[in-house]
């Protein structure tokens, strides 16, 4: 039977002095938040470009990352309507998304975490066996993908035409299977982007050569890859409830 396994975070409420970047995602997040303006149950939908947000007071957070195979079970609504969005849970859930924050308001975050996933489980295994089979084929696309896969190799693969690969995707991602493929390469980059010469980061993280990464990384995080490793980046906007 289809299960969640998705990756869970808590972050304690704190006071951020510097720039905060929250970069692209291929993926949805369910994240319960509390702060000085009460709690709320948010989704962020993918997110297609980095955003910067100035200092200030950052509100506690639990949030859930959903792979793309099981997003759309899990939410109710395809990631198509949801990328570069920011929405309350009980825009997608009705009253049921109000009941299960009242059971969350004084929990601590293992609690809070626990209960997330159980509510998004139960979503997942109402589901039908052809939305699971769907489920399988886009997780298993999505693995080749994020492995240098380029998208007729995957779909031969996977025995679907590229057609379907892209109008799955769309559905359970919120974007193109190549988009998704520069998102999980641009996020390597800035798991390593310490002081490795660009030219070997592009080549470990599968980009033709290093101007392929620099015009991606642009394009994506706002910047030039030189300019993030110095700290210039982007004016910062401040946070909200729409950007978490």
């Amino acid at each position: 039977m289809r299960t969640l396994e998705a990756e869970v975070l808590t972050r304690p409420a704190y006071t951020d002095h510097e720039v905060h970047v929250r970069a692209p995602d291929t993926a949805a997040v369910l994240a319960f938040r509390s702060g000085r303006d009460g709690t709320g149950l948010v989704v962020l939908g993918p997110r297609t470009r980095a955003s910067y947000l100035a200092p200030g007071d950052v509100p506690r957070c639990v949030t859930i990352r959903l792979r793309p195979g099981t997003a759309r079970a899990a939410l109710g609504v395809t990631m198509r309507a949801l990328v570069d969005q920011t929405v309350l849970l009980r825009d997608l859930w009705g009253a049921s998304a109000d009941t299960l924050l009242n059971r969350l308001a004084t929990r601590d975050d293992a609690e809070v975490a626990h209960r997330l996933a159980g509510a998004l489980e139960e979503r997942v295994r109402a589901g039908s066996a052809a939305d699971a089979a769907r489920a399988d084929l886009v997780d298993a696309a999505a693995g080749l993908l994020t492995g240098a896969g380029r998208v007729p190799e995957v779909a031969r693969e996977l025995g679907v035409s590229e057609r379907h690969l892209r109008n799955l995707f769309h559905d359970a991602a919120g974007m193109s299977p190549k988009r998704y493929a520069r998102i999980h390469r641009v996020r390597s980059v800035l798991a390593g982007a310490g002081e490795e010469p660009w030219a070997e980061l592009a080549a470990e993280t599968g980009f033709y050569d290093q101007s392929h990464l620099s015009a991606d990384f642009r394009a994506l995080m706002g910047t030039p890859p030189g300019a993030f490793r110095a700290g210039r980046l982007p004016a910062p906007i401040p946070c909200g409830w729409s950007l978490l």
